[in-house]
């Protein structure tokens, strides 16, 4: 049986992936791992976060994608995106006017983001049928400072950033616009399209980090919020405790959700942030964020691994978090249109 589509389980990374990353480099600081966003690296004086993500869906949006979503992990390394690298994979029959859009797209992107695109590839591709985007994005630690995804401690607390699946929400009122049409007016799809403009979290990663008192952030993708949850847990070797009630889940998101049958809490969120933090600077990190226009909420707290990762229902009962197979953007995809 093969692979489900999306991310090669978590198993198979360590096991193969992890174990074939070439020469061992002292400059290396923090190499590939589950749950870390971005590598870290030394480079003479400077320290260098670097991450490469690929976009394969949503192709009415792929060059805005391909920058935001590369630049998110760099940001949550408390790091400042500069410099932006792409390749371009077409199918056969591409037109000049798809190329110009993908490109128009990613300029755009980089310049909202004060990011330089300075090089990448661009090609026909035998094989596929539809584009496909990589970026990396690149930048550099301001006086050498950084956190990574490990650096989660007991007690802290856990912030979410405006709210699950926002990246979903949005493929999917794109992809699915004119099923989603027979159900829901005009005005509520656009406006769930319009979630791609919130995939940014560059903004919400600097102002926490700013603030001080953050202990670890993870931008979760694949996989949702929960898997996000999941991937600091591993990288920490810690347990967690989140409170269903105190997770932002915006309207478009729940509806759009319940006609398709998926779990919010385990559909591709990009565009949120997951912020673990002190504390006595959680409240500080949350006042900060919404003085910057920016919607958060604290939905729980670390705890030791021996007590699991628990979600708590608004009924109160406590119940293991699931930990998604794969994400739930797949599992809408797969279901046949409806017209």
């Amino acid at each position: 049986m093969g692979f489900l589509s999306g991310k090669v389980p978590t198993e198979v990374l360590q096991k193969i992936v992890f174990k074939n990353l070439g020469a061992k480099r002292d400059d290396v600081v923090l190499s590939p791992s589950i749950g870390e966003d971005a590598a870290i690296v030394k480079a003479g004086n400077e320290v260098l976060a670097i991450s490469s993500d690929p976009i394969t869906g949503a192709e009415e949006w792929l060059g805005w994608l391909a920058v935001h979503v590369s630049a998110n992990d760099v940001a949550t390394r408390g790091v400042q995106p500069r410099w932006f690298n792409s390749i371009i994979l077409l199918p056969k029959n591409s037109t000049t006017e798809l190329i110009e859009k993908i490109c128009t797209q990613m300029d755009k992107a980089a310049h909202q983001l004060d990011i330089a695109i300075v090089g990448g590839h661009c090609e026909v591709t035998p094989g596929i049928d539809h584009p496909i985007v990589t970026g990396c994005a690149i930048g550099v630690a301001e006086n050498g400072k950084y956190v990574t995804c490990s650096g989660a401690r007991i007690g802290d607390r856990i912030i979410l950033t405006k709210g699950t699946g926002i990246e979903g929400t949005a493929i999917l009122a794109s992809d699915r616009r004119a099923e989603l049409l027979t159900v829901f007016d005009e005005s509520f799809v656009k406006k769930a399209e319009s979630f791609f403009e919130k995939i940014s979290v560059v903004k919400d990663a600097i102002t926490a980090f700013r603030i001080g008192g953050v202990s670890a952030m993870h931008d979760p993708t694949e996989g949702g919020v929960a898997g996000g949850l999941h991937e600091l847990a591993d990288a920490a070797n810690v347990g967690f405790q989140v409170y269903d009630e105190k997770f932002l889940v915006p309207e478009e998101t729940r509806k759009i959700c319940a006609y398709f049958g998926v779990d919010p809490l385990q559909l591709i969120s990009s565009g949120s942030l997951l912020i673990v933090a002190k504390e006595e600077k959680a409240s500080k990190i949350i006042s900060s964020l919404s003085r910057n226009g920016i919607q958060a909420s604290i939905i729980g707290e670390v705890v030791e691994p021996a007590l699991g990762r628990i979600l708590v229902t608004k009924a109160g009962e406590k119940t293991e978090l699931v930990r998604p197979a794969s994400d739930h953007l797949w599992k809408a995809l797969a279901k046949p249109a409806k017209t």
